[in-house]
């Protein structure tokens, strides 16, 4: 499975970055991928504004 078939629910959800990182950490750990995927993401999103950690959440994701 690639991660960009994760699906991610953030619509409707808490918008601060905390909360959609912390949801993203949780979808990964659930596929078992928490591990191969996590520091690459963390250090991608935060690499930047809401708006890139947004962007960079859509590139990891299937944002629903």
């Amino acid at each position: 499975m690639s991660i960009t078939e994760l699906e991610l629910d953030i619509i409707g959800q808490d918008g601060n970055a905390f909360a959609i990182m912390g949801a993203a950490g949780r979808v990964l750990k659930s596929a078992g991928l928490y591990t191969e995927y996590w520091s690459a993401y963390y250090a991608e999103a935060t690499a930047g504004d809401y708006d890139h950690l947004l962007r960079t959440t859509m590139d990891y994701f299937d944002v629903i």
